[in-house]
């Protein structure tokens, strides 16, 4: 039967004969598409990484997918540099709140977007300079006059989508970039092409898993520098809830209520540091 799962940590078991990098007993994370809430998962060797010593088994379990999708936009897509001011909307999710941290390793103002005071702590603990209710952002406009109010942005990262892609994109700055992650708000906006000519501004497209068929060096190597930077302390993913297998249609609604924040875990069994 079909396994949900995107995302595993683990010890490795066994490995095929031609795999050199990792061998049995290794502690690794892996992200997979699909088969992770098992006992057992075969993993690719190319989507499988060594884990710090520093990193228990349910942070690991959360971050390849998290922070590997926020690395690769902030440095490789938008080319974030130091002193740019970034915007984050859904600010307080799994992709938002890696994107919030790594911006602000990477020496960016941060401005987080995200619905209620609660969330929004969340995105201020993860280093955001700046916080934005989402929820006090319905009018029209509203969002874009907030984000002018704070000097504009140069960067947009959204995986929301609808309006407030909109708003961020009219508060961008000459030259800016805006990152499409995804439409978690259910609405794919469209882009007013005119905005992108008078402003210079560049919307671009990006997909994560992509680069599995394309260039999955591009991902080992993103992951191998989160590694690093996790074991200097540069970031710490944030985990909102911990459950058993056996409750994993309660982690699924957690999702889809928008009660978490960060990332959701489901521990399979045994061994978890």
């Amino acid at each position: 039967p079909f396994i949900v799962g995107m995302e595993i940590a683990g010890r490795v078991q066994e490995v095929a004969p031609d795999v050199t990098h990792l061998q049995p007993g290794d502690r690794v994370a892996g992200y997979i598409g699909h088969g992770g809430l098992a006992e057992l998962a075969s993993v690719p060797a190319d989507r499988c990484f060594k884990i710090p010593d520093t990193m228990d088994f349910e942070t690991a379990a959360g971050f390849p997918v998290a922070y590997g999708t926020s690395h690769l936009a902030l440095t490789r897509r938008a080319d974030l540099q130091a002193g740019e001011t970034l915007v984050v909307l859904g600010a307080a999710g799994g992709v938002g709140l890696a994107a919030v941290e790594i911006g602000k390793a990477m020496g960016a103002t941060v401005i987080a977007v995200a619905r209620g005071a609660e969330k929004l702590k969340v995105a201020g603990a993860a280093g955001a300079d700046h916080l934005i209710d989402s929820d006090t952002c319905q009018e029209k406009g509203a969002l874009r006059d907030a984000l002018r109010a704070l000097g504009g942005v140069d960067v947009v990262y959204d995986p929301v989508g609808g309006t407030l892609f909109t708003e961020a994109l009219r508060a961008t700055r000459p030259e800016g970039r805006v990152i499409v992650v995804g439409f978690a708000s259910g609405d794919v906006p469209p882009i007013p092409a005119n905005i992108l000519l008078v402003k210079n501004i560049t919307v671009i497209g990006y997909y994560w898993g992509g680069y599995t068929a394309f260039n999955a060096g591009a991902l080992t190597d993103s992951l191998a520098e989160l590694a690093t930077w996790y074991d200097a302390g540069r970031i710490a993913p944030h985990i909102s809830h911990v459950l058993s297998l056996e409750e994993t249609l309660e982690a699924y609604e957690l999702l889809r209520s928008r009660k978490s924040t960060g990332k959701v875990v489901v521990r399979v069994q045994g061994e978890v540091a």
